[in-house]
């Protein structure tokens, strides 16, 4: 079976994404101390059926086995988070020699399967110590940050190139400061945008950090983005979908991006807006290598407010629209309002309801589908002119799904979480001939992976 027609540009690059705490496991062991997340999901009622991230996937003692299977895969580049309390038990001060070395041997061990790795700092597991002065309030938590980037960057930087400060900004201050279902589960508007503010402000401190220590090295951030679209072109729709593109997405993109804040926006928010200190946005608007965007769903706006159901969507277990369209569009909006640097697509997937068949296999044609018509809209951005570059499929295996605990399964792989055995799905099989011809293939055409 022949590729189709839809190729993509040579040097693309294909990955796989995960984070630390939604896979390694190990959560007090070699040294590492209490994360955020560790807290959370300790704390009765805060995820669904009681679950925790203690063993998750237990990447922390099979990464060799993982790294085989992205071998495998064909995948060209691997995207994980560090876990800030692994390497920094109480968030400032010594370094924990056992945690950092856990991702000293996995880098080595990428690189020797031909694996690119990709680091974000920070995916959500602050260390509780630093919580409990404050967390991301607390101003000497941005110092914090950037120590511990200049700690990686010592130990990792010679063989790393490419790093991203932050994921999902958005997601930490609103979905973990304002409606509480994220650690630390504080619901307060006015902390989770100050919060917020923050982020982006240790975003620009890390970012000197890295490049203090590698010069060479691609900084980026990663955006959560779920593009505001007016459910009709009335003239009130297109206004409602407007303020909300603007106090969602445009409140992080304006100050990384434009080194201000989206003005209607700041003013809607009223005396909730941040404290900004003078010099912030100089640090937050540093030079930038690339930016991620992990795109999953848009957010469909009349005059009343979110769309909550579209008559003839699909949707995700996640209760999320499938609309690939918008990704496009998406990316064409952002080429088109902010002077961009390359792109990656650092996340994107779906969430359904798999399970292993009597063949041994899991036929997760929905997800299949999902990935080609989403890669199918980047590769049309790119027609359009966005400098798109990369694409990290989410997720590389099923894991912790936060708050959903491990009822959500995005993988690729499908993880049996009594045995912790990995089936490549046939979206994974799929996935490796895109990689392996660089291009969109037909469904048909899978690869012979264990």
């Amino acid at each position: 079976m022949s590729p189709t027609p839809l190729s993509f540009p040579p040097k693309f690059l294909w990955g796989a994404a995960t984070a630390s705490y939604q896979i390694e496991g190990a959560w007090n062991e070699g040294g590492k101390g209490e994360s955020i997340w560790d807290r959370f999901s300790h704390t009765p009622g805060k995820v669904r059926d009681g679950d925790v991230g203690d063993i998750a996937c237990d990447h922390y003692h099979r990464f060799a086995e993982d790294i085989k299977l992205m071998r495998d895969l064909g995948i060209k580049a691997y995207r994980f988070s560090v876990s800030w309390p692994r390497v920094i038990p109480n968030g400032s001060g010594p370094v924990n020699w056992v945690g950092l070395d856990f991702y000293d041997r996995l880098v080595d061990s990428l690189l020797v399967a031909g694996i690119e790795p990709w680091i974000t700092l920070y995916h959500w597991d602050l260390p509780q110590v630093l919580q409990e002065k404050g967390g991301w309030t607390n101003r000497d938590v941005l110092g914090y940050f950037a120590d511990y980037a200049a700690c990686l960057t010592r130990r990792l930087g010679d063989r790393v190139n490419n790093w991203m400060t932050i994921n999902e900004p958005w997601v930490i201050s609103f979905l973990g400061n304002r409606t509480g279902e994220h650690a630390p589960g504080i619901k307060d508007e006015k902390t989770a945008l100050q919060v917020a503010h923050n982020l982006m402000v240790g975003h620009g401190m890390a970012v000197q950090a890295i490049r203090a220590d590698q010069p060479k090295a691609n900084v980026g951030i990663v955006f959560s983005l779920s593009p505001a679209e007016p459910e009709t072109q009335t003239p009130a729709d297109i206004e409602a979908a407007q303020r909300s593109w603007e106090k969602d997405s445009a409140w992080f993109l304006d100050p990384i991006l434009k080194a201000y804040y989206p003005p209607d926006a700041w003013k809607a928010y009223g005396n909730l807006v941040p404290d900004v200190k003078p010099g912030d946005f100089a640090l937050t608007s540093q030079k930038l290598d690339f930016v991620g965007v992990n795109y999953y769903f848009r957010t469909l706006v009349n005059a009343k407010g979110t769309v909550e159901k579209i008559p003839g969507s699909e949707y995700t277990e996640m209760g999320w629209e499938v609309n690939a369209p918008s990704l496009r569009g998406l990316l064409n909006r952002m080429h088109k309002e902010y002077k961009l640097p390359p792109v990656y697509i650092t996340e994107n997937g779906a969430a359904f309801n798999d399970t292993v068949s009597s063949d041994g296999q899991v036929h997760d044609s929905r997800r299949l589908n999902y990935v080609k018509d989403h890669l199918t809209q980047v590769r049309e951005a790119i027609n359009d002119g966005v400098d798109v570059r990369g694409y990290f499929v989410w997720s590389l295996m099923d894991n912790f799904e936060w708050a959903h605990g491990f009822s959500k399964r995005f993988g690729i792989t499908h993880v049996d979480y009594k045995t912790l055995k990995r089936t490549v799905k046939d979206s994974g099989k799929w996935y490796c001939q895109v990689a392996k011809h660089n291009a969109i293939v037909n469904e048909e055409q899978t690869a012979s992976v264990r």
